[in-house]
């Protein structure tokens, strides 16, 4: 298998022009991109969440658009609608298509927006298609929603219901800079102020045939138990976890370790890629018990346990 980490490494370089730090979670939104996923990116306003996700469409030459979600928000403003067009003294219907035509869509703030609308995306995250009436739309290829949420602000906003969450592949924690990397945000932003021009290192034919070769990379029949037992051990872990991970967790963690194993240059799955993405996976697909929740307990905490429980 052809080593794909000097591709990664330009990439990530080139994403370093616009983003300081964050490589981590530029690292998730690529394992998203290569599992063909939608990711949830969590983390405090002004942390460059809709920088982060606009700079990896431009590298890759996708096609990108942005919703901003508010309660006013209408399926029909995320889908499009049917308008009419008059051409020759002849009135038709003419579908206009909305921002979810795009390749990769980024949903700002989607707990903002009301349950209906949220529910507009759920066809285009798990189908790659929408229904307007009775007609039904195929969306372009490769199609990924990376959804942003804010973790403080949650008067006026609508949970994701459990249906929803489990739909993202991802949910990507975003933490602040340390302060070596502050600082040269603010040289970058507050003094120099230079037009970055960025170069597209890829495309969408070469996106699509890295997702095929993410399916292709092989993993040993210990390590696929090892995860399966971490994922079938969060539905027997009561003292925690009142509610478990459904399968949907145990494919979107083999296939996210993966895609890890081929941005790292490996050409097999190891036990760490799997240990470093059960975080990801898992922590929004768990639900805790009422007396983890009163010890503060986080679930990214359960995560922990569970890993080191099963090694």
């Amino acid at each position: 298998m052809k080593n794909y980490k000097p591709t990664f490494d330009a990439l990530m370089k080139e994403v370093g022009k616009v983003v300081v730090g964050q490589n981590e979670v530029i690292e998730q939104v690529l394992i998203a991109i290569l599992c063909n996923g939608n990711a949830l990116l969590e983390g405090y306003p002004g942390l460059a969440k809709t920088l982060t996700v606009r700079t990896i469409a431009e590298l890759l030459d996708l096609k990108f658009s942005r919703i901003q979600n508010t309660p006013d928000l209408m399926p029909s403003d995320i889908i499009g609608t049917y308008i009419i067009e008059e051409s020759g003294g002849k009135r038709q219907f003419k579908f206009q298509q909305g921002p979810v035509f795009a390749n990769i869509v980024l949903a700002d703030e989607i707990n903002r927006a009301t349950p209906k609308t949220q529910s507009a995306l759920l066809e285009a995250m798990q189908e790659k298609q929408v229904t307007v009436g009775t007609q039904t739309f195929k969306l372009d290829q490769p199609f990924f929603v990376l959804a942003t949420q804010n973790p403080i602000e949650q008067e006026g906003t609508y949970p994701l219901p459990e249906a929803q969450s489990d739909r993202f592949l991802l949910k990507i924690k975003v933490s602040y800079p340390t302060v070596e990397e502050e600082k040269e945000i603010v040289e970058r932003y507050a003094v120099d102020q230079k037009e970055i021009r960025l170069k597209a290192l890829l495309n969408k034919n070469h996106v699509l045939s890295m997702q095929e070769i993410t399916r292709e990379v092989p993993i040993a029949n210990d390590i696929k138990q090892r995860a399966l037992k971490l994922v079938t051990a969060t539905r027997a872990h009561k003292e925690l976890i009142q509610y478990g991970a459904s399968p949907r967790a145990s494919i979107g963690l083999i296939m996210a370790a993966k895609a890890r194993a081929l941005i790292k240059g490996r050409n097999h799955v190891a036990m760490e890629d799997i240990e470093a993405m059960a975080y990801p996976v898992l922590r929004h697909r768990i639900i805790l018990t009422f007396e983890a929740e009163r010890k503060g307990l986080s679930t990214d905490d359960a995560v922990k346990d569970l890993i080191a429980k099963n090694k």
